[in-house]
């Protein structure tokens, strides 16, 4: 492994980069990605049940929309503690290191959603059955807390200066990759079995299975070692004792921006990934159906990110991330229309649009932004704070709010667009007034 000492302070960019072997940009780069995906698809697979399998078997009620909304609330519930998370994994990322912290982010993550699989349900422990589940969840959600910033800054940390974007965007894709992998595995089981074994035993499967990536990943992580900023704050000895009051005093604004960037990008995923769901269940389309759409498009989304994070190391990510927002503005109400028109064809072609390119240009941006926002010292802690927090914000509570506005208003979806453009209008403001540091050297 390479190692960063004191002794090359005085080089330039360049050649500071020339002292990382290519074989662990390489290495790092296939743990961040592997590792997020991981990750992204244990937190997702509750998005996924939620209206399937937990609003039924967990929160039964007379009335199924208070069901599926009890659902929704403790899958909004996992974001309120992510900030939590991040801070406390933060902390150990930036004194103890990233490698550490990102092993007990994945470890956690696995547990809870392992035990998720084993659990009861409301008709055999009563009351306990959705306490438990609701526990497992803020676990998922402490978890994801400390492992997003970490993923982030394993790959952009180990980036060549003129590739960051691209890096950057690759533990990105984990969130599509591993949204695709769940409705994979929860359309093939569903395709497999009757729906009676589905909702009986089947829906345990991906979720018990999970223990075989979390250990995939463990594997494949282990073998990078820490990155070169973390390696050289330890030659320096230049770390922040406490993290959080450092970022909080000095570079408060960095956060405020960072949050109001988030909040475009979190609401919208949630909007394809989790409500658009239940939108197209209530208008008749088949479970299969919808999860088969998603899939498609998140797997569009994946090389449209990779595309969107080079063009950023080119043109600069403000102006990806700004153009991406407004495409936004002006293919949501359109979005809502399209999926109206009880077309597969048109619900196709709304998601592939919204989610698959539109989305893919900020979603592709944000931890590249994020993270050059602030100095090593506390670069864990800075972008995992303004993160976490746009997410708790909006990003949990979105499918939430949408369902809500959507039965107060009759039907109409007009509230939820007016919502979401909001969202939109704060991000574009946020990254708007930040410092665009594209192909600049990352820790000076």
């Amino acid at each position: 492994m390479s190692t960063l000492s004191v002794n090359g302070a005085g080089l330039s960019a360049a050649d500071k980069e020339t002292m990382v072997p290519e074989s662990e940009r390489r290495r790092a780069l296939m743990g961040s990605a592997v590792g997020s995906t991981i990750e992204w698809y244990d937190y997702f697979l509750y998005g996924t049940m939620s209206s399937i399998i937990f609003a039924k078997q967990f929160f039964p009620s007379d009335n199924a929309l208070v069901s599926q909304m009890m659902a929704l609330a403790t899958f909004a519930l996992a974001f309120l503690v992510r900030p939590l998370g991040g801070v406390i994994f933060s902390h150990i990322g930036d004194r103890v290191g990233r490698k550490k912290t990102l092993a007990m982010t994945l470890s956690m993550m696995g547990l809870s959603t392992v035990l998720m699989g084993l659990l009861p349900n409301y008709a055999q422990v009563g009351l306990a059955a959705p306490i438990l589940l609701t526990l497992l969840r803020l676990m998922q959600g402490l978890a994801l807390g400390g492992e997003w910033g970490g993923g982030v800054l394993l790959a952009v940390e180990y980036s060549p200066r003129k590739k960051r974007g691209f890096y950057g965007a690759v533990p990105q894709t984990g969130a599509v990759l591993g949204l695709a992998l769940g409705n994979i595995i929860t359309s093939l089981l569903s395709a497999s079995m009757s729906e009676e074994a589905f909702q009986s035993w089947g829906w345990r499967i991906p979720f018990v299975g999970s223990i075989v990536l979390v250990m995939v990943g463990m594997w494949i992580r282990n073998a990078v070692g820490e990155t070169p900023s973390f390696k050289k704050i330890q030659a320096t000895r230049s770390s922040a004792r406490i993290p959080l009051k450092e970022t909080l005093q000095h570079h408060w604004r960095e956060v405020l921006i960072a949050i109001g960037a988030k909040v475009v990008e979190t609401s919208t995923f949630f909007l394809y990934a989790t409500f658009t769901i239940s939108y197209m269940m209530d208008h008749g389309f088949a479970r299969s159906t919808i999860l088969n759409i998603v899939l498609v498009c998140a797997l569009i989304a994946f090389p449209a990110m990779l595309f969107f994070g080079h063009l950023s190391d080119r043109i600069g990510r403000k102006k990806v991330f700004i153009g991406g927002s407004v495409a936004f503005l002006v293919w949501i109400f359109p979005y809502f229309w399209l999926l109206d028109q009880k077309s597969v064809w048109a619900a196709g072609l709304a998601i592939a649009v919204g989610f698959g390119v539109i989305w893919a240009s900020y979603g592709a941006m944000i931890g590249t932004l994020l993270a050059e926002a602030f100095p090593p010292a506390i670069r864990y802690t800075g972008m995992s704070l303004g993160y976490q927090i746009g997410a708790a914000l909006v990003g949990g509570p979105m499918p939430l709010i949408a369902t809500a506005l959507i039965a107060y208003f009759s039907g109409s979806f007009v509230p939820v667009v007016l919502f979401l453009a909001a969202c939109a209008v704060v991000s574009i403001i946020s990254v708007a007034v930040a410092r665009d540091r594209s192909g600049q050297p990352l820790d000076d």
